[in-house]
């Protein structure tokens, strides 16, 4: 493998990343005009969104294993045709089943051209010394998307005054989810990993492995909370600071609640770059499950801080760069851990299911966010469930143990 060879798939899945996530990180930006055009409450919204995410990690084992088996170029490829179709609906529907619809697709999508099979991609092609750097500059994409591509929407939104107009635009953009893939080619290193060993080990005897771990089974359930902390802020953050009506003054121009819910959105991508790297960096030093126990304390702390002064353009902006710093620092470190314990094989499958423990909490955090309001008129219960779960996911994560998991070495005949 050649120093251009595993660059080139850095690079093309931090594409993939900025663009997959970025554009779905905007949907947050439509949640008030869509309820508002469909005359219904936030709950249908945001069902719709956390269906897609719920499904997304549901498909995400599959998704892994036809990565492993066939090869991770036109898996994620597969996945950016899914992805753009789901986006034409959700731009041309007119009732809430088209709504839903377009996120199923979205969510499928999403699948497989997210972090598993793209980082799966990194770690088989890297050298060993250059994992860290590697995974976190190419986890960081969907980091940089949700900085670049949300604000970015707010502003054409704003500017056109349509919603519609605005999804066209993103569904343009998404086509690229189709040819990025092409730099994702890993055939060869997986004939190299089935040939160095492990490779007569069957899916099936992978999946009882893992989950005869302990330390597997609570990454996948932890990961809940990651998962439930991403939508809430991803899909509410918006519609929260336009309640509060919050604004801006920023170089001579004002900037509507709205806007502001963008810019806070695209301000947690920003300082996400910087925080995936790090965390992943530091996770070449140091135990991967001592950081993620430190991630998740410092989450709720954020969380708690930003509830406990008043809401305005300045503890938005903390909050969302604090948030940012530690927003997805889980991915490389979990991604990385997962490799670890179990070896290059089987890694996308076994990450795919452990994403879809993620996803289940992205299921929660976003419908239950548009459930809540509705009931209560209110987020405040969610801002407390945040805390509560980043204080469990941080216990979780302290017993697990940090070692690969001991194989009997085959005897020759």
């Amino acid at each position: 493998m050649t120093q251009r060879s595993y660059w080139t798939a850095v690079w093309c899945g931090f594409l993939v990343l900025a663009i997959g996530l970025g554009v779905r990180q905007s949907f947050g930006l439509f949640l008030k005009p869509v309820s508002a055009e469909l005359g219904v409450g936030r709950e249908l919204f945001s069902f719709a969104t956390a269906l897609s995410m719920l499904l997304m990690g549901a498909f995400a084992p599959f998704s892994g294993q036809l990565a492993d088996r066939f090869g991770s170029a036109p898996t994620i490829a597969g996945g950016g045709v899914l992805y753009v179709a789901g986006m034409v609906l959700t731009a041309i529907m007119q009732d809430g089943f088209t709504l839903v619809l377009g996120n199923v697709l979205v969510g499928i999508g999403l699948s497989a051209a997210t972090f598993g099979p793209i980082l799966g991609v990194v770690l088989k092609l890297a050298p060993p010394q250059k994992q860290a750097l590697a995974v976190g500059i190419c986890s960081a994409g969907g980091s940089f998307g949700q900085f670049f591509i949300v604000p970015l929407a707010s502003i054409v939104q704003a500017w056109l005054g349509d919603w519609r107009t605005t999804m066209v635009v993103l569904t343009v953009l998404a086509i690229a989810l189709v040819v990025l893939p092409l730099g994702l080619n890993d055939r060869q290193a997986n004939a190299q990993a089935r040939k160095a060993g492990g490779g007569t080990q069957t899916a099936r005897e992978a999946l009882a492995e893992a989950f005869g771990q302990r330390s597997y089974v609570l990454l996948v359930i932890a990961y809940f909370v990651c998962g439930f902390h991403v939508a809430f802020i991803g899909t509410h953050l918006p519609a929260y600071i336009s309640d509060k009506g919050v604004g801006l003054s920023l170089f001579g121009r004002a900037l509507s609640p709205a806007e502001l819910g963008g810019w806070a959105i695209g301000l947690v991508g920003l300082f996400n770059i910087a925080g995936a790297i790090l965390w992943s960096s530091a996770g070449g030093r140091y135990q991967r499950k001592n950081l993620l126990t430190l991630l998740y304390l410092l989450r709720s702390l954020a969380f708690l801080a930003f509830l406990a002064v008043p809401v305005s353009a300045a503890s938005i902006l903390a909050f969302s760069a604090a948030l940012g710093f530690l927003w997805l620092g889980t991915v490389p470190l979990t991604t990385a851990l997962v490799g670890f314990l179990f070896g290059p094989v089987h890694m996308a499958m076994l990450n795919g299911l452990v994403f879809f423990g993620h996803q289940i909490g992205s299921f929660f955090g976003s419908w239950g966010g548009g459930r809540l309001f509705d009931l209560q008129g209110n987020y405040d219960a969610m801002w407390w469930i945040s805390i509560a779960l980043g204080l469990i996911a941080a216990a979780m994560h302290w017993p697990i143990v940090e070692k690969p998991v001991a194989r009997p070495v085959a005897q020759p005949a």
